[in-house]
């Protein structure tokens, strides 16, 4: 019988990892790192329960860390089979993994990090084996990788070549299909495609619940942003903007350009203090079929980049980045990483936080024990290069960014099965999220849902 172990993802948000086990093959779906709390980063430095030499094959949902991140390690312990991504996730997937070493080593040599004691999970020269390893397989539409297993992708509309997956398993002349969700992006959103429902009759659904427990707020989050904007700089303040490389930096710098062309807001220099950054939007503007048609239809009619700026600043080195330091007039710094977990948005906040006319923009979604956490949560000192800075810049929610379904938005989703699945469970969520989400499917759908528990195995 075909049986699923939940390796990673499951009491968390991060370290998606989730193992398929038939017909004597080894499908990974997804492999993540942990992030946020020690006990959960402690689990990267700690060898999976079952040998990874002994896995057949690796098929990603989307490239943030929380899904790849963990593939240099996989690869380390043995594991050399195929890593099958689409195109766009395989380009993104590079970008990211090649920026996770790199952070890496220099927290390595910086003597101020706090580091945990421990040296990088992997270093550049890792990210090589795995990148020989990745074969494309169709954006949308169906994929057999053996006679075992065949998948079909469908847009989730998250980030850029963010899939949900629907697996069929062939085993003793009979199928049984399970979908993951991977993670569900928001409707009628700038940029992306809305999600995609996988459109056949699950046995098993896995489903993300990161936002389970709540709903993003309503409004424009374009008109919220000129407001932001116009009052900070007539504080004489600038705005620093935690943004993941991919998604949440490009979805900025569409409204920012936006509210240019409309008058909405000063022109202010941007600077977009994230190499990475540029080659991720690079990736938008390239696969465009990802694209939604509002984005599309400004592209086509000529009217320049949707994603650059009048004033737009890319800094390149170390050097360059500390060089925004010396800009005293108000300016947008857009800097990676999105959970203030590292990056070189630490020596901006280190610089910018203690300075009341300053703001600090957090779209995204924060993961416990992460720096981000602690600013939305009210902390007046945040811990940086080994002194604590107090925290007098304007701390700003902005959900409406969020990059993933909130609670309704999740059950439309969920809602536009053609058939209730025969279980669900609920990962990538922390308790309180995941568990509300169950009670909300049991009470909507009558559906037999469960909150997956860390390295349990499930019969399907």
């Amino acid at each position: 019988m075909a049986k699923l172990t939940f390796l990673g993802a499951a009491g968390s948000v991060t370290g998606s990892k989730y193992l398929v086990e038939a017909a004597g093959k080894r499908l990974l779906i997804d492999c993540g790192i942990f992030q946020g709390l020690r006990e959960l980063t402690e689990r990267n430095y700690q060898p999976l329960s079952i040998d990874p030499k002994t896995f057949d094959c690796v098929v990603l949902t989307h490239a943030h860390l929380d899904h790849t991140g963990w593939l240099p390690v996989l690869v380390k312990a043995g594991y050399g089979g195929s890593i099958f991504a689409n195109p766009a996730t395989i380009d993104l997937t590079a970008l990211l993994l090649k920026d996770s070493a790199h952070l890496q080593e220099e927290d390595a040599l910086h003597p101020q990090k706090e580091m945990s004691g421990r040296p990088p999970m992997y270093t550049s020269e890792d990210v090589d084996p795995v990148l020989r390893l990745m074969k494309p397989m169709p954006r949308l539409g169906e994929f057999e990788i053996d006679p075992v297993y065949r998948i079909a992708s469908y847009d989730a509309g998250h980030i850029l070549g963010s899939s949900s997956l629907e697996l069929t398993i062939s085993e003793n002349g009979t199928k049984k299909v399970v979908v993951f969700s991977g993670d569900i992006g928001r409707y009628d959103q700038p940029i992306l495609n809305d999600p995609h429902t996988p459109p056949s009759a699950a046995d098993v659904l896995i489903c993300e619940s990161t936002y389970g427990d709540r709903e993003h707020p309503g409004g424009d989050p374009a008109g919220q942003l000129a407001d932001i904007v116009n009052r900070v700089v007539h504080r004489g303040g600038s705005i620093i903007i935690p943004a993941f490389a991919v998604g949440r930096t490009q979805t900025f710098m569409y409204y920012l350009r936006q509210l240019e062309a409309e008058n909405k807001i000063p022109r202010l220099p941007v600077y977009v203090d994230s190499p990475m950054a540029l080659s991720a939007t690079d990736l938008y503007l390239k696969y465009r079929d990802d694209h939604d048609v509002e984005f599309t239809k400004i592209d086509a009619n000529g009217q320049g980049d949707p994603l650059n700026v009048h004033e737009f600043h890319l800094t390149q080195t170390t050097e360059e980045s500390k060089a925004i330091n010396n800009v005293h007039t108000p300016c947008i710094i857009v800097s990676a990483s999105g959970m203030v977990a590292g990056g070189r948005v630490l020596h901006h906040l280190a610089h910018r936080l203690p300075d009341g006319r300053n703001a600090v923009i957090l779209a995204g979604f924060q993961a416990q024990g992460t720096r981000g956490r602690a600013l939305q949560e009210g902390a007046k000192t945040l811990r940086l290069f080994g002194q604590d800075v107090p925290v007098n810049a304007e701390i700003i929610q902005m959900s409406q960014l969020s990059a993933h379904a909130g609670r309704s938005e999740l059950l439309r989703w969920m809602g536009a099965l053609p058939a209730p699945p025969k279980q669900t469970y609920l990962t990538h969520g922390e308790p309180v999220a995941a568990q509300s989400l169950q009670k909300a499917i049991t009470a909507k759908f009558s559906w037999k849902a469960s909150v997956a528990r860390y390295l349990d195995t499930v019969e399907m």
